[in-house]
Parts: structure tokens; C-alpha cells; sequence
């Protein structure tokens, strides 16, 4: 009787992979013979939560193979368990733990209280992130089954260092479009955002320091350069951007020129000529970090510096501003002298961005899924600016606010000596935002400036409203 039910249970199932059961680790010690083991082991292993009500269990040919046992030992085994309770079997649908076999408890076990989850801020309004619940779900699900149905059979495949051709070959025609950059795709390569691409040029040995940056800038990104061995040496920076008279010796230059980080402001046009006329005459680089450079409201976007001089400027940037961090795609365009130090530094596999991702951003772009975002959230976020402002003008005056111009942040100057206690205050208002001394590099003798910087990107549009409201009663009083 027991041969017949198993039999038949295998017969219907041994060529179906999705019948196949559970991966199962048993051991077989103790008094008796095999038979006796495995019951126990099957029993113990139901009894102990291991295996959970309704699993169901390997096919006995495939269980007697693992356990290197004869067939009918399992059999008997399976059979004798289903006699007890502990196991059912029916046509179709195989062998499976009872949903009454419930696992004991032991009694003198005490279950552990788990500590108190910490509240995170009610309002969000730190620099740096988009609007998430905004992100274009349809339009990239879309994206994504086109660009997996129409995807050769060598993409999934050893592939290319620099990326897949055909988000290079988007790329080349969208940054030429949108930002006035001049490549082509074999001068792309395609990495997973700014802190990757800075690890692959210096980490990689591709560049060297000293690196000159901005006197207020991520600490981020400082800190990847450092655990690289580069010194960095800070800029100055005044109404018109950095002061990039004030390079020296330096091999290359990091800035943000289109929108500084996190100050505001594109960089003056008279600067951006010295720049690339510095590195001309040293034979340095320029590192362009365009970390937001769609984003601009009041007049027309500052092309990429990279236009100037292709050579001279290594032009990085992203997708997370304009989708989303948890898209991990940004891109490297190169001077062609780097192109191939660059590629065998990102050859380990590791190192590479996913392939169907990179599809389906091809897609995304020539399809014009991302123009069509970009310019919804151009308009999104330019109205939280707008709204930002006003209850500023209405409710704090007294307060300059700057940077306003493009990104997704703004700078609220405040008088000298009051950023600490603005910082504190907002947070007893349960606001997360940073100060700007959060950016200043340790060694800048540039005078400090007091100001919050505000992510009006960040909240929802249901929590913006409030958000505001809260940070206007946290801001020092005239």
C-alpha cells in the first residue's frame, strides 16, 4: 500500500522541475537502521519548526539519492509518517508536512522583547534625494520589458567593461542634446554613480593627487578620495563660483559647475574659460560632477564645461537626482587617453552595473520616457521652490534664501553664530536637514558661512506642507 501511493505520486511528478520539493538536509545517526534514522530525522525536523506546516518534501527517489539510501527506505519512511500524521500525500499533490504537525515551543524558553524601534523625523527635508513616491513605475516597467524582449541572447553573457552600446550610444545623444556635451560611445563608460566613478579614477591608479575641490562639498566624496591616498586642497568660493585663480600645482580640479554643491550657483563663464585654460597649460583635468544639471527653473540650463574642451574635462554624472539612488547607473565621459585605463580598471565583473538596467535606461531615453519625466519633475520641483520661498517672505523675512535657481535644494542664510542652535531647534521639531558647516573641508581658509540647507525634493507632496510649517518655527527669530 505504501509503494502504491508513492509510486504514483512520482510517476506524475519526476519530469516536473516545479514538483520537485524542497531542498532537504537531514542526518541519519543514532540507534536502529536507516529507515529508523530518517524517521526520526523527519520527525525532529517537523517538530522543531524546521520544516513548517504545508512544505512539501523531496520525491522519495530524489531523497534517496541524497541521503544515499535505498528507495523503498523512504518510502517505508514516508509511509509510516503518514500513518502517524505528521505527513499527508494526495494525488497532485505529493508529500507534504500536516497542517497540524505544529512545531513545539520549548517551555522554558523566553521570548526576547525586541527593542524599541527609533522614530525617525517627521519631515524629510534633507538635500540630495528625489521625490520617491514619484518615480515613473509604469513608464520604466515598460522600458524594462521592451529592452528584455528585444535583448539579444549575449546579454546575459560576459559583456563589455564600459557598458552595453546601446545605453552608450542614448547617452551620447541625450547629453549632446540636453547638456552640450561632445563624445560618441566608445568614450563612455558607464559605472554606478559619482563615489564609483571617483574610486574607478583614483582607487584605479587612472588619476593622481593632489586634486583641488570646492571649499564646500560633500565629505563623501572627500572621504573616498582620501581612503584612496589623494589630497585634496579646497577652493574658495564667492558669489561667481569657485576661485579657480586659486589653483596651483594641482594635477586636476573637482567642481560643480552647473549648480555648486551645496552653496548654489553656477559657475561664472569667465571661470569656466580659466579652468580649461589651467589645465591646457599644466596639463591637467578638469572632473565635472553635473549631479543635477536638468534641474533649473529660472533660465535657460548652463551647458556642460565638457563642451569646451573634450580633452581637458572628465564630465560624470547620474540618474539619481533625476529618477532615483536605487537606480545604480551613471556614466563617465573621457578624454580618449583615459578610455582604456579606465575600462581595465572596471574589468572585474564586480565592478559592473547591471545589464538589464542599462537596457532598460536606453529605452528610457530614446523612447522619451525620461525627457517626459525630467520636465514633470522640472515643474514639480519648481513649484515646492516657489512654495519654500513664499512661506519664508510670509513667515521668516528675515531670512536669505539662495541656491535657488536650480537643483532640488536651497541654502537659508542665517546670522553668524545661530547655525547650531537652527540645527538643534529643527530637530526638536523632529526635521531632518543639514547645516552647511556639515560641507566645509577641514583645511578651507575661507570665512564660515551660517545657513541650513533645505531639501524641498525630498517629502511627498502630502507631507510638504507641513514640513514647511514646522522648519518656519524652528528658523531664529529677527
Amino acid at each position: 500500500m505504501a509503494d502504491s501511493w508513492v509510486n504514483s505520486w512520482v510517476n506524475s511528478s519526476v519530469d516536473s522541475a516545479e514538483r520537485i520539493g524542497s531542498d532537504l538536509h537531514l542526518e541519519l545517526t543514532g540507534p536502529g537502521g536507516r529507515r529508523a534514522a530518517l524517521v526520526r530525522a523527519l520527525r525532529e525536523a517537523v517538530r522543531s519548526g524546521r520544516l513548517a506546516p504545508g512544505t512539501r518534501l523531496p520525491p522519495y527517489r530524489s531523497l534517496a539519492a541524497d541521503l544515499g539510501v535505498a528507495r523503498n527506505t523512504v518510502a517505508d519512511a514516508y509511509a509510516e509518517l503518514v500513518a502517524e500524521g505528521w505527513l499527508t500525500a494526495r494525488q497532485g499533490s505529493g508529500t507534504r508536512v500536516a497542517e497540524r504537525a505544529e512545531p513545539l515551543r520549548p517551555a522554558a524558553r523566553v521570548p526576547k522583547k525586541s527593542p524599541p524601534r527609533a522614530r525617525g523625523p517627521r519631515h524629510d527635508l534633507m538635500q540630495g534625494t528625489p521625490d520617491t513616491s514619484a518615480f515613473p513605475r509604469a513608464a520604466w516597467l515598460a522600458s524594462y520589458r521592451r529592452a528584455l524582449q528585444q535583448a539579444p541572447n549575449e546579454v546575459f553573457g560576459p559583456g563589455d567593461p564600459a557598458g552595453r552600446v546601446e545605453l552608450r550610444e542614448a547617452l551620447t545623444e541625450y547629453l549632446a542634446r540636453a547638456r552640450g556635451v561632445r563624445t560618441e560611445p566608445g568614450r563612455i563608460v558607464i559605472c554606478s554613480g559619482f563615489a564609483h566613478a571617483l574610486r574607478l579614477l583614483f582607487g584605479g591608479g587612472v588619476l593622481r593627487g593632489p586634486l583641488a575641490v570646492e571649499a564646500y562639498g560633500l565629505g563623501f566624496h572627500r572621504e573616498v578620495l582620501a581612503a584612496a591616498g589623494v589630497r585634496t586642497v579646497p577652493l574658495p568660493l564667492d558669489e561667481h563660483g569657485a576661485r579657480v585663480d586659486r589653483l596651483g600645482r594641482e594635477r586636476s580640479v573637482l567642481l560643480t559647475p552647473a549648480h555648486q554643491f551645496p552653496t548654489g550657483g553656477p559657475l561664472h563663464p569667465a571661470r569656466r574659460a580659466a579652468v580649461v585654460d589651467w589645465a591646457r597649460a599644466r596639463d591637467g583635468l578638469v572632473l565635472e560632477d553635473d549631479y543635477d544639471g536638468e534641474f533649473r527653473y529660472d533660465r535657460k540650463p548652463v551647458g556642460a564645461i565638457q563642451g569646451l574642451d573634450p580633452e581637458r574635462v572628465i564630465h560624470i554624472g547620474s540618474v539619481s537626482k533625476s529618477l532615483s539612488p536605487a537606480v545604480r547607473l551613471g556614466w563617465m565621459v573621457l578624454p580618449e587617453r583615459y578610455v582604456d585605463a579606465v575600462r581595465a580598471t572596471k574589468g572585474e565583473r564586480e565592478a559592473w552595473s547591471s545589464v538589464l538596467d542599462q537596457l532598460c535606461l536606453a529605452d528610457f531615453l530614446t523612447s522619451g520616457s525620461y525627457d517626459r519625466h525630467v520636465r514633470r519633475m522640472r515643474q514639480r520641483y519648481r513649484g515646492r521652490r516657489d512654495r519654500l520661498v513664499t512661506a519664508l517672505a510670509e513667515h521668516a523675512p528675515h531670512i536669505e534664501v539662495t541656491g535657488v535657481a536650480a537643483g532640488l535644494h536651497a541654502v537659508l542664510r542665517l546670522p553668524p553664530g545661530t547655525e547650531s542652535s537652527a540645527v538643534k531647534a529643527a530637530a526638536w521639531q523632529g526635521i531632518a536637514l543639514d547645516g552647511l558647516a556639515a560641507f566645509r573641508h577641514p583645511e578651507t581658509d575661507m570665512p564660515a558661512v551660517d545657513g541650513l540647507v533645505v531639501g524641498y525634493a525630498t517629502p511627498s507632496e502630502h507631507a510638504y506642507g507641513p514640513a514647511l510649517e514646522a522648519l518656519c518655527g524652528a528658523l531664529p527669530p529677527p
